[in-house]
Formats: structure tokens, sequence, C-alpha cells
């Protein structure tokens, strides 16, 4: 059964209990943190978390995002020499090795394979250069605009730099990608081998994966200068946190502590329901004169105490519209805004089949629209 729903614009005429106490402190060994809403981009809790930092293997998540949104997954890629011999972690790639792009990206969020992120960036821009350029652009276009990428595996440079906040707006940027989530939420994977007895077994580097509940993300990181690294995220009742330590002493511990806090400090609101009536549309020249309008799937949102007046639905479809209609037809869409941004949105579908009147109905309807004019002007 359908049910009637009226829309608020602002949550703040929704009854909510308090947050999550913000009162203690959180003690965190990392030089540089953050716990972030991917949805919103709120700030939970943060300690220098816009200061500049090496961010060692945590580059590859924008390595990931690129290859993603330039590549083809189809694709079958090279390993050049230079791939094949790039230093540190290694996915064990033979010069002129071929494998598929969606299974090098495996390798490069599971077991971070440096030469897995060279061959990739030569094989869609040409070059390493400018891979991160692209790299580079693509943070700055996030809203991460405190980053400089010169490479795809995040082996040390002096200018390659990024913060805290960058990278959890850039992972946060990552999650609107299905596959993205597919990808670095992934415990295992087996891909080809070519050569071989047998295919490459990997197993994700992230700890995250099991130690905590609603794990699903993203990526550890370590060299000298950068310390130890960790771009983690976890979802819980459509809440979806990410974290970021950098240079920290006990990164696991760092980052379960702030999700934790993170959750602690949000609450899920259900906006509305799947099958919520959101509007009824006119039907023009059809045999009902009117079509609801309905919710396609759940909308649940992230509220803390004090910003519920902060979201605000807006109905995206057409007064009207003509017939015919079929059931389950995208109709319009409603979008959530969060402080004058779009977070998320949902189709608004036809409740039911209008057909179309027949050729002696529309005549008939001319008719009695013209007689009805006639009684109501010249009576």
């Amino acid at each position: 059964m359908m049910r009637q729903c009226v829309i608020l614009l602002c949550l703040g005429l929704f009854l909510l209990e308090p947050s999550g106490s913000l009162a203690s402190p959180l003690e965190i060994t990392a030089k540089s943190a953050i716990v972030m809403d991917a949805s919103t981009g709120k700030i939970l809790y943060e300690k220098a978390a816009q200061e500049q930092r090496y961010p060692a293997s945590t580059t590859k998540i924008m390595t990931l995002i690129v290859a993603l949104e330039h590549g083809n997954l189809e694709d079958m890629v090279t390993a050049s020499p230079k791939a094949a011999s790039t230093e540190g972690s290694s996915l064990w790639l033979e010069p002129g090795e071929k494998l598929q792009l969606l299974d090098l990206l495996y390798g490069i969020m599971l077991v971070s394979g440096n030469d897995a992120t060279v061959a990739v960036a030569e094989h869609i821009s040409g070059s390493m250069d400018n891979f991160a350029k692209l790299m580079t652009e693509k943070a700055h276009a996030i809203g991460a605009k405190n980053t400089n990428f010169v490479n795809s595996s995040g082996l040390p440079d002096p200018k390659h730099v990024t913060t805290a906040h960058d990278l959890a707006k850039i992972a946060a940027y990552g999650y609107k990608n299905p596959l993205f989530t597919q990808i670095v939420s992934t415990k295992e994977k087996v891909i080809p081998w070519p050569g071989k007895a047998h295919d490459r077994e990997l197993y994700n580097e992230n700890k995250m994966l099991w130690l905590f509940d609603g794990g699903n993300g993203v990526k550890t990181g370590y060299t000298e200068d950068a310390g130890r690294c960790l771009v983690s995220a976890a979802r819980r009742n459509d809440i979806q946190l990410v974290a970021v330590v950098l240079d920290s002493e006990y990164m696991w511990d760092d980052s379960m502590a702030l999700l934790d806090y993170g959750f602690k400090q949000l609450r899920p609101v259900t906006l509305f329901a799947k099958g919520d009536i959101l509007k009824t549309v006119k039907i023009k020249d059809g045999k009902a004169r009117t079509v609801a309008l309905v919710t396609s799937s759940d909308m649940v949102v992230p509220v803390s105490g004090a910003d519920q007046e902060e979201f605000k639905t807006i109905i995206d479809a057409p007064g009207n519209i003509a017939a015919p209609v079929n059931a389950g037809e995208k109709i319009g869409v409603a979008r959530v805004m969060y402080k004058d941004t779009e977070i998320a949105a949902v189709d608004l579908l036809a409740t039911e089949t209008v057909e179309r009147k027949s050729f002696f109905g529309l005549i008939w309807g001319s008719v009695w629209n013209f007689f009805t004019f006639v009684i109501k002007n010249f009576a």
C-alpha cells in the first residue's frame, strides 16, 4: 500500500534527541586526523587536518578514481620495463605482461602494487607526468585544493603532498561510484598471472575490513617520510563515514576510535520511504486526470543535533504531462540538499499506467470543454 506523506522543507520539524556527546576529546596519535560524513562533508572531528603532509600509498585512492573515469576497464594493459621495475610494494609485473585494466585496479588497491600504478598511468595518459596532472586537476575539482600529485604510487617526492581533510574529500567523492566502493571493500581477489601455473591471489592489506563493523575501505600507506597512514571508511545505517590518519603511531586504533566517535555524533533520519507519494501531476489527454509520483527508494540522511535545519527537499517534476504514462515510469526527481548543496537524489515514479484517450474520447472532451466555457462565460 502506498503512503501519502507531507514534504517537509527542513528537518527541523522532526523531533530529534540530542546527538552524541562532544565533551570527551579523542586521544589520537596521528599527527593529522579527521573523520567526516561522506555525503554532507560534515567534519565530526579533526586534528591538524589542514596541514600538508606526505600521503604515501593513500595516493592510490586518486589513482583509482582517475582510472575509473578515464580508462576502459576491459582494455588490456601492457606493463612497460619502467612499470615492471618500479620500487616498493609490487604486483610482480613482468615487462611486456598484459593484464586487464580492472584487474590492475584490484592489484593497486588490495596489495598496493606500485608497478601496477605506473602501468595504468602510462596506458591512460601516455606518461606518469600527464597522469599525475590529471590526478591533481581532479583533486582540485573535488575541492582538495591543498593537494599536489607528482606520481600515481605515492613514492616520496617533496612536491607530492596533501592534507587529511583533502584525502577525506577525495575518498568521499570516490564513494559516489559503486565500482570504487566495490573495489576498496573487496577483501580478496583472484586475478590472472600470465606465464605462471597459478593465478595471483590478492588479500587486502586494509585490516579495517575485518576489524571494524561496517568497514568498507579504503587504503593503507607507509613510507619513512610519511609515517603510517590510513584512509579508512565504514557504513552503518545508511551513513557513510571516512576517516584519515597521517603519520600515526597506532593507525588501526586511531582509525577505529575516529569512526566510533563519528557514528556517535550522527543519527540516521528517514526523510521519506520507498513508495511515499511526493507529488501528483495532471495528465493531458489521458483516461485519468492525474497520476501520483512515488519515491523509488528510501532516503536516509545523517543528522546531528545542531544541523537538522540545514536539510531541504526539492521536488523536480513537471506540473503536467501528456498521456500515455506507464506504471513505474520516471517522471521526476526528489533532490536532498544540505547547505544548498545536493547530497542525494531519488527518482519519482508513476504509480499507474494512464492510457491516452481514444479519438472519439478526445473529440467529446473538446466538445464538453467548449460547452463548459460557453456556460461559464455567457449564461
